[in-house]
């Protein structure tokens, strides 16, 4: 049975470092993918150790095996179900009480385990002194010293999995535990039909626990003795059996600690402790944070700015180079359809690559470190009164660059609840790709003194729309009890390279798979609508009159100017002519109450595939050509055909309105359904239009 492949599976608390021993076990022989019907990530890997194949599953961080979030309930079931031959379950070594409740529930199971006590040097850092020879007396389990970050203990670990060090375990807190509680698992143990005893002694925790997986998986008459018995123990104790059983565990933790760890240096405080003291006050904590995220945000930008100038002259080089395929001036559809659609439409989004990859970076060192903990802590209690989970700030902040990352985000919320309303609501953060069309806008019709001011309340608008959505869908759509705010602050510590690098790309990668599937898609549409059906005749003969403007004797300058403003025209002409054009004027009569007439309805139809679209399609249906959002001649456009007041709705209704398609079918993946993604399409667009309309509206009365 040499060849025969090993699978173990890593169980651990967020924040003990399992996902650093994964890294380590399988380097960069790894896979993502996704549990069946569920957004939790899966990862798997493979090493080769003394001439053995082990495959290693790094299950979802979790603190306890209740069910009570898809996270619990997936670590459990791929236990129970997969059969792994080697639980390691990573244990925080400076915080034993906390992690061994997973340590005891997973016992109970019955697995094969091996503890791998992690961040050992944290220990001798706060003064601890574990003896691990009587722990492994104690829970007759195996042990080994790691340091996950560093690598130390990787080789030992390997070695005690294909060495068969492994020990099939029992729950060792259950003859401990008081007579009414050991009567109660023994008798309803004695009712089940399991595999062995243990598998009935832990059905039997688990039904006393008034667990709804496995009360499914049971005859009624036994889920109603259950019951009974858990009735009976709530009478004689005054409080549940669940709570009970809780209770048995946590004391008989804390037995094991008390005759295993010994603080060498009482007063000794730790160096997380005295930065908690700093970054955590109540008065000074959430200032320090809005500094930090300044620095995050000026790091995105700063450095990220020259990076896409370098990304957009990489398409330009390749727009150019495949371009140059077929003659000049060539109508081919193929190249058309090559250069704009794909290339052009592609390119324009992936240029945003580097900022979302240093935003990404930023937030993995900060959560790496230990300080996001901190953050969801100290904002928990302003968050539930928005009608949000504490956990659920760090997303929305996350889209204050990018709605797409922030709404992957959400999956750190366990609720589904929490996890919807704060997705349904990501997309009211003002994200990066909209601030072209603000700087667009806001010079061509504001003076300098308002230019920041009114920034300033665009955010703000979103950030209290979002509030009043967010309160609305917690009490009347996804409507249940608030999750309690549970998070461990784990120990800080310098993060590794390898282990932020990884992170940052497994998000990051997200964005640019988008960018070749749904994007790529949307890009073509768009095109083809934009591009189709072709006029062939003109109201001028553009090709004779800038052959005539040529031949003149006007000076150079003047020439080249003249030729732009003919060939903007024509293309204006021919793009009133595709279906996205009559669509426009179709539109028209709906959006003029908004102060839009058909140019700007067009050109809200292409910031449907990007936000940023916006501009480059204003300045074709103005005949000024590509533009941006430092566009001279579009800005003069603007003020001649607008007034301020509806400039200010077309920031309104760009905030507000439908995201962009990579949002919309990044909102169906983490539903797993599009009926959540149409809601907040169009929800939020019938929300633009309302907040538009009545600020349109009034501005005119008032003016």
């Amino acid at each position: 049975m040499q060849n025969e492949t090993l699978t173990i599976a890593l169980a651990g608390n967020p924040n003990s470092g399992k996902t650093s021993i994964f890294n380590k076990l399988t380097g960069a022989r790894q896979s993502v993918g996704n549990y069946p019907g569920i957004t939790v990530d899966r990862k798997e890997g493979h090493f080769r150790w003394k001439g053995k194949d082990v495959r290693v599953i790094d299950l979802p961080g979790t603190y306890s095996l209740t069910a009570g979030s898809p996270e619990e309930l997936i670590a459990r079931n791929v236990i129970l179900e997969e059969k792994p031959d080697i639980v390691i379950n990573v244990i925080d070594s400076s915080n034993l009480e906390r992690n061994l409740y997973l340590t005891m529930q997973l016992m109970e199971l019955g697995v094969n385990m091996i503890l791998a006590m992690n961040m050992w040097d944290a220990v001798e850092r706060r003064g601890l002194k574990t003896d691990l020879e009587k722990l492994e007396f104690l829970l007759g389990l195996p042990t080994v010293k790691t340091v996950g970050s560093k690598g130390k203990g990787i080789t030992s670990l390997k070695d005690a999995v294909v060495g068969n060090r492994a020990v099939q375990t029992s729950s060792p807190w259950v003859k401990g535990a008081s007579t009414p509680i050991k009567k109660a698992v023994s008798v309803l143990s004695a009712e089940l039909a399991c595999v062995n005893k243990q598998h009935c002694e832990w059905k039997a925790i688990k039904l006393l626990e008034s667990d709804r997986e496995v009360q499914k998986q049971e005859d009624e008459s036994i889920v109603g003795f259950s019951l009974q018995l858990a009735s009976r123990l709530e009478t004689q104790r005054g409080i549940s059996s669940g709570m009970l059983i809780a209770r048995a565990r946590y004391k008989y933790i804390e037995q094991l600690i008390k005759q295993v760890v010994v603080r060498t240096v009482s007063s000794r405080v730790s160096r997380s402790d005295r930065i908690d003291a700093i970054v955590t006050n109540r008065y000074i904590g959430i200032p320090i944070f809005l500094v930090m995220m300044y620095l995050v945000f000026s790091f995105t930008f700063t450095v990220g700015e020259p990076l896409m100038g370098y990304m957009e002259m990489l398409f330009k080089f390749i727009g150019n180079l495949v371009s140059g395929l077929w003659p000049a001036g060539s109508d081919s559809m193929l190249r058309a359809l090559i250069v704009e659609g794909v290339i052009g439409g592609v390119g324009g989004v992936l240029v945003f690559l580097p900022n979302i990859f240093l935003l990404f970076l930023a937030i993995a060192l900060l959560e790496d470190s230990g300080y996001m903990a901190r953050v969801a802590f100290i904002m928990d209690g302003l968050m539930k009164k928005l009608g949000l989970h504490g956990k659920s700030f760090v997303p929305l902040l996350v889209g204050f660059g990018c709605t797409v990352p922030a709404i992957l985000a959400t999956r750190t919320l366990e609720n589904r609840n929490d996890r919807f309303t704060t997705l349904m609501v990501a997309p009211l953060m003002s994200c990066g790709a909209r601030f072209p069309i603000y700087m667009m806008i806001i010079p061509a019709f504001f003076p300098q003194a308002w230019r920041a001011p009114l920034v300033w309340i665009i955010y703000l608008v979103g950030i209290l729309l979002s509030i009043v959505i967010a309160r609305f869908l917690r009490k009347k759509v996804f409507k249940g009890d608030e999750t309690p705010f549970v998070m461990e602050l784990p120990s800080y510590h310098i993060p590794t390279p390898v282990s932020i690098l990884r992170h940052t790309w497994d998000n990051a990668g997200e964005y640019v798979k988008k960018a070749g599937t749904v994007i790529l898609a949307i890009s073509v549409i768009l095109w083809v609508l934009s591009s189709f059906p072709r006029k062939k005749q003109f109201t001028v003969d553009y090709d004779s009159e800038i052959a005539a403007v040529t031949a003149s004797e006007l000076p150079a300058e003047l020439v080249t100017d003249s030729v732009t403003v003919l060939e903007n025209t024509r293309q204006m002409e021919a793009f009133t002519y595709t279906v996205t054009g009559r669509l426009g004027r179709f539109l028209e009569p709906v959006m003029e109450p908004l102060g839009f007439d058909w140019r700007v309805t067009t050109a809200l139809m292409g910031a449907i595939a990007a936000k940023e679209v916006f501009v480059s399609q204003m300045g074709v249906v103005f005949a000024v050509g590509e533009s941006d959002e430092d566009s001279s001649t579009l800005r003069e456009k603007l003020r001649e055909n607008y007034t301020p007041l509806q400039g200010l709705a077309m920031m309104l209704f760009a905030l507000i309105s439908a995201p962009c398609v990579a949002t919309i079918a990044a909102t169906r993946k983490e539903t797993e359904s599009w009926k959540w993604a149409m809601i907040q399409l169009f929800g939020l667009t019938i929300l633009a239009y309302i907040v538009t309309l009545v600020v349109y509206q009034v501005g005119l009365l008032v003016t």
